[in-house]
């Protein structure tokens, strides 16, 4: 079959919208016809060159969809189910996997934008192979997936809503209720109020966190915290650190940086009260290092944390975070300012670079 899919063939060049060749769905594969895809951050780092991918490649890693295809040996799925991808699918079976840690399974190739054989489903006209971000590549109408990565959710799931699980929120929220494990009347500040920064802070929100701390540049993106949910803001081309401590006398007990900028994970340390933990969220390039007190560190009894996908299981998290947005806890539809087609993917990323507008959400007919 045929697909329109929006290809990243050179690192600094714009996504070419394409119509590809989608073979079937081999063992252990479904096809999924896709309903929505976020437009993230971490494919940008990709299209501006700041982290190595195989080209050419299907970008796009936050999608929702319905099953078309099984392949042989599928089960647990059937056609007609409505799932979120997964791009950080697990094999479940491995150490980490077994320990509930499928986020830090390493035994899939999703790093190297393959099936888990090793082969492709899309190809150009001429023949050439196309990789497909992270197993998955949601910027393309459909895509077959390894069936791992395919989390069935409840059919009355909006699919622009449930795409965002899909990354964004699951990486925010899951910072706070899984990787940091924030207690009811905890202090929490957000450096960052992208769409990650701002599922922090719901995620906050549903922790029973207070105060929340919002902090960006944007007096826009303030406002969204707010609405969500953030009980204070503060300008970050200011002195963050003295108007935090000014609202939490001592500092907080959790900061989290959501951006990925050196300048902002260094920040973390001075907001924090004694015992206090940062936790790193956002993704910088790959070359980025950061330090921080080798004195403080100990001294004070911070800690520092890495999260990587919200520290989720997916087929735990994204039914749970589903649900808690069916029942009115999760506003995750305030997060979405922009729902466009394929072919605005590469003004949606401008916005991103420029800081304009929130979620950006891609509908499928």
């Amino acid at each position: 079959m045929t697909v329109a899919a929006a290809v990243l063939s050179a690192p600094h060049e714009p996504l070419r919208v394409e119509s590809l060749e989608l073979d079937d769905p081999g063992p252990a594969e479904v096809r999924v016809r896709y309903g929505a895809s976020g437009v993230c951050h971490s494919d940008l780092h990709c299209i501006d060159g700041e982290w190595t991918v195989p080209l050419p490649l299907v970008l796009g890693h936050e999608g929702a969809g319905t099953v078309e295809a099984l392949g042989p040996g599928v089960t647990g799925l059937a056609v007609g189910d409505r799932v979120i991808l997964s791009w950080r699918y697990s094999c479940g079976h491995c150490r980490a996997c077994v320990r509930g840690r499928s986020w830090a399974c390493t035994n899939t190739r999703m790093g190297d934008s393959t099936l888990d054989d090793g082969t492709l489903r899309f190809q150009r006209g001429d023949g050439t192979e196309v990789y497909q971000y992270l197993s998955v590549g949601t910027f393309a109408e459909a895509a077959v997936v390894p069936a791992q990565a395919a989390i069935p959710v409840p059919p009355e799931l909006p699919f622009d809503v449930a795409c965002l699980i899909g990354c964004g929120v699951t990486t925010g929220v899951g910072a706070v209720v899984n990787t940091a494990e924030v207690e009811a009347g905890a202090s929490v500040c957000v450096i960052g109020c992208g769409g990650v920064g701002l599922s922090v802070v719901m995620g906050a929100v549903l922790a029973g966190a207070h105060p929340i701390i919002a902090v960006d540049v944007e007096d826009e993106k303030l406002q969204q915290a707010v609405d969500i949910g953030a009980t204070h803001t503060v300008r970050g081309d200011a002195d963050v650190a003295a108007q935090v401590r000014s609202i939490v006398p001592g500092g907080v007990d959790y900061a989290f940086e959501a951006i990925g900028l050196k300048p902002t994970v260094e920040l973390m340390p001075r907001l924090l009260c004694v015992g206090g933990t940062a936790v790193m969220v956002g993704m910088s390039a790959e070359n980025v290092e950061v330090s921080f007190s080798g004195y403080g560190l100990p001294e004070y009894g911070h800690s520092v944390l890495g999260s990587n996908y919200g520290s989720s299981v997916p087929p735990v998290d994204f039914p749970r975070l589903a649900a808690l947005h069916l029942a009115g806890k999760l506003p995750i539809d305030r997060l979405i300012t922009d729902r466009i087609g394929l072919d605005g993917v590469n003004a949606a990323f401008d916005d991103m670079r420029n800081r304009r507008g929130g979620r950006a959400v891609i509908l499928y007919d």
